[in-house]
């Protein structure tokens, strides 16, 4: 898996990180929504036994093993200009809007 990025979500990315180590890890959130997830990025220390790298540049991201048949070879990540979150979209699928960041590092 792949996922582009333009400068304005690079940038905004790493003011995610907020000067400190973090990897982003793109996960269907499925706790207490009633439905079959909501797309997150969370930004963690480290990888999950059962989680994945699948891209290292310009930010390392990774996901569960288990979710990524959920997503497609190629995506593009775009973050919404003035209102802080993101939209996730490939050639033939939008996976979500108004994807938020949640910073899971302890």
């Amino acid at each position: 898996m792949q996922i582009e990025l333009n400068a304005m979500t690079r940038e905004r990315l790493e003011q995610s990180l907020a000067g400190k180590p973090g990897q982003f890890k793109m996960f269907y959130d499925t706790e207490d929504c009633g439905c079959n997830g909501v797309l997150v990025i969370q930004v963690v220390s480290e990888p999950s036994p059962t989680d994945i790298v699948f891209q290292t540049e310009p930010f390392t991201f990774l996901c569960d093993r288990q979710q990524e048949l959920l997503f497609d070879d190629v995506m593009r990540l775009e973050a919404e200009a003035g209102y802080p979150a993101y939209k996730l979209t490939s050639d033939s699928t939008l996976f979500g809007s108004n994807i938020r960041v949640q910073d899971a590092r302890s």
